[in-house]
């Protein structure tokens, strides 16, 4: 089990614990009028803790940082809980409770983000007496010990979905030389003259993954010998797009790429697809427009120039579009041709450096989006002349225009921004696994993350 689920349940678990006092308390204070009203308090917090990354890697190792978050985003639950009470009022035409006022909510808020905020920092204290007591320990058997076995360790180290692995690498001579960079490594287990089986029983095998550097020769009658046993065989390349949750461009077979699942888009799927992109886009627009219509206003002020900024960019098919932003550059910044953004651009206004970091110079796009030329999650759009030369130099570029390009985007919540031909190649691999794996709910989940990189921003230029 991954180590985000075993976070998730603690959270779960314990949030549950502290809802019947968020009762209690709150009834016997008068804050509180019904149980109907303490109902949406831990559902809520639990969405917002994901929806906010609280069980990303980075967050979960990073845990002192993280507590120091936790009120915060209990707050945001509490705040998304009385909406949704109010809502259900509405909707549902629940028993309306007493007349409130804004002090009672104020302590409803508070109440919950004091209880729930302690029962998250103890699940986060648990989870930590867990992982140093070796209780969350995954252990794999890796076939191979050469060059591509060390890439696994090394993005598994990084971007592994369980903290903790305990590593056992199989190595014949048959497979290829080893890598030195595991040899060297005190914590890399190499073992040779076992069979997988022996291997996998010796190494208590959660999961067995075959890695290979040369598979020519390789006996797959002892790999069915294991799985007829009870351990889950997986390919290398599988393996790496279940854990890290992006494809290894580095090491891509296209034969693996053509026989694997994915990359199918029924007509019901495009017509879900559609309907999200019209209802989200709406909804966000219509919150959003006093936010927007005030970064006009301070875009005129500022200086002269147009307040909407349009430029080709590429979508579904290669297809061509003019993309609308708020103008976040100077008049005619890029007299001289195209050229990639880069870091600490003088470029860029004043009102444009908060607009960027904001995300609010993206909000004209939601025209696009209503008018079908964007979806709201998809490959972000290039522009054709730095999507022609990425295509000639990255493999399978195109590919990433099997569907619309997005407003948001798997890539940009797990990268940072990029501005050059390497940074594109590593927004690819999480671009393609979004193509392959798309479904409405990925869609929503992406959405849900887009609001950790609007409130906390990483990379943006």
């Amino acid at each position: 089990m991954s180590s985000a689920r075993v976070l998730f349940g603690l959270d779960a678990l314990l949030l549950l614990i502290a809802a019947p006092f968020v009762l209690w308390f709150g009834t016997s204070i008068g804050i509180l009028a019904s149980a109907r009203e303490s109902v949406l308090f831990a559902p809520a917090n639990l969405l917002m803790f994901f929806a906010m990354g609280l069980y990303r890697r980075d967050a979960m190792v990073a845990l002192r940082r993280t507590m120091t978050r936790v009120p915060v985003i209990a707050g945001m639950g509490a705040i998304l809980a009385v909406g949704g009470n109010f809502l259900a009022s509405l909707v549902w035409q629940w028993p309306v409770a007493p007349p409130r006022d804004w002090a009672d909510l104020g302590a409803q808020c508070s109440l919950v983000v004091i209880l729930f905020s302690f029962a998250a920092m103890l699940a986060r204290i648990l989870f930590r007496i867990l992982l140093r007591g070796g209780l969350l320990h995954r252990h794999l058997l890796v076939i191979g010990a050469g060059a591509r076995a060390w890439d696994l360790l090394f993005m598994l180290r990084r971007e592994g979905s369980t903290l903790n692995d305990v590593i056992v690498f199989l190595h014949e001579p048959s497979m290829g030389p080893v890598d030195p960079r595991l040899v060297a490594d005190p914590r890399a287990k190499l073992v040779s003259g076992l069979s997988p089986l022996q291997a996998a029983y010796d190494a208590d095998a959660d999961q067995i993954v075959v890695a290979p550097d040369e598979r020519r020769g390789m006996d797959l009658e002892l790999l069915l010998a294991c799985k007829k046993s009870g351990f889950p065989v997986i390919q290398y390349l599988s393996f790496v797009e279940k854990e890290i949750r992006r494809v290894d461009l580095k090491r891509i077979e296209l034969g693996w790429l053509l026989y694997s699942e994915g990359f199918q888009f029924d007509l019901v799927d495009r017509i879900l697809k559609r309907s999200f992109d019209l209802v989200v886009s709406t909804l966000v627009l219509a919150l959003m427009s006093p936010f927007l219509a005030i970064a006009m206003l301070a875009i005129r002020v500022e200086g002269p120039g147009a307040v909407l900024y349009r430029q080709t960019r590429v979508t579904r098919d290669g297809k061509h579009f003019q993309i609308m932003k708020l103008r976040t550059m100077r008049v005619n910044a890029e007299a001289g041709g195209a050229v990639w953004a880069r870091k600490n651009d003088d470029r860029i206004t004043r009102s444009g450096h908060f607009l960027r970091r904001t995300r609010i110079d993206e909000l004209p796009q939601l025209i696009n989006i209503l008018k079908g030329e964007m979806s709201f999650v998809g490959p972000r759009p290039e522009r054709p002349e730095f999507a022609a030369e990425l295509a000639a130099q990255i493999p399978l570029y195109n590919e990433r225009h099997m569907v619309k390009a997005g407003l948001t985007g798997w890539a940009q919540i797990n990268y940072p921004y990029g501005a050059s031909v390497d940074d594109a190649r590593s927004k690819l691999s999480y671009d393609l696994y979004y193509v392959k794996n798309f479904s409405i709910l990925f869609d929503f989940v992406i959405l849900l993350q887009t609001l950790r990189v609007v409130l906390w921003p990483s990379g943006v230029r």
